[in-house]
């Protein structure tokens, strides 16, 4: 072990080939030649190396994982799909997709539990004569389906078609046509689904209401018609 110095000197210290070093809070000179830090690797993750996760079909039930709970509500707003919206924000995801900007809704426990009170506020705001209609994010949607549908089901109850249903999924349109019965039926009772995981290599802001450039804008019922994936027709970029 070095011994401890006593120069009590201000200001630079060069003596020979010692260097200065800080040993339990003790300033000591040691040969530099015979004297190395250990330096500790610093731990670095780079996000765009990870990937989100892929689920096999019917992997992850949504009455397995799902609580019941939404991270937020936001009435009257232009960025969750066209024209004025309402969006409900539903807890938990499992893709976690490296550079979500939503990190809190990931977790199923996070927010407050749907209630009853809350849907018939969400109705209210949504029977407005210049509200177009619901948008649902997260958080995923499809591993809320008993939210989901439980205000998918009222709305169509309340207003038919004349208010839209947008949503957003990690989860692709292939993917979804191998899923449980009640991600089919959610899916069937919407108008538009955006839908992939998020990929940050991919990003682009100048997208239309999605984040990266692999997750597309899907005219549902005009698909099921089809019987492939049809694009929203008012898709600009």
């Amino acid at each position: 072990m070095p011994e401890r110095d006593k120069n009590k000197q201000d200001g630079p210290d060069i003596r020979s080939n010692l260097i200065k070093v800080n040993v339990g809070g003790d300033t000591l000179f040691v040969d530099s030649n015979q004297y190395r830090l250990k330096r500790r690797k610093a731990k670095y993750i780079d996000t765009k190396q990870r990937h989100p996760k892929n689920p096999k079909p019917q992997e992850w039930i949504s009455e397995k994982y799902s609580q019941h709970k939404i991270a937020d509500y936001k009435p009257f707003n232009f960025v969750d799909g066209e024209g004025v919206r309402c969006s409900l924000y539903v807890s938990g995801c499992l893709f976690d997709c490296p550079g979500c900007y939503n990190l809190a809704a990931q977790n199923f426990n996070y927010g407050m539990p749907y209630t009853q009170e809350l849907e018939d506020k969400i109705i209210a705001d949504i029977a407005q004569p210049y509200v177009q209609g619901l948008t649902l994010l997260g958080g995923e949607p499809f591993l809320n389906t008993w939210v989901c549908l439980k205000l998918i089901n009222r709305m169509r109850k309340e207003f038919g078609h004349d208010k839209d249903i947008w949503s957003w999924s990690g989860y692709t349109w292939d993917e979804l046509q191998l899923e449980t019965d009640d991600k089919k039926e959610m899916l069937s009772k919407i108008d538009i689904l955006v839908d992939g995981r998020f990929l940050d290599p991919l990003k682009d802001l100048t997208l239309q209401f999605r984040g990266s450039s692999n997750q597309r804008i899907i005219d549902v019922q005009k698909s099921f018609a089809a019987g492939h994936v049809v694009i929203w027709d008012k898709l600009v970029r």
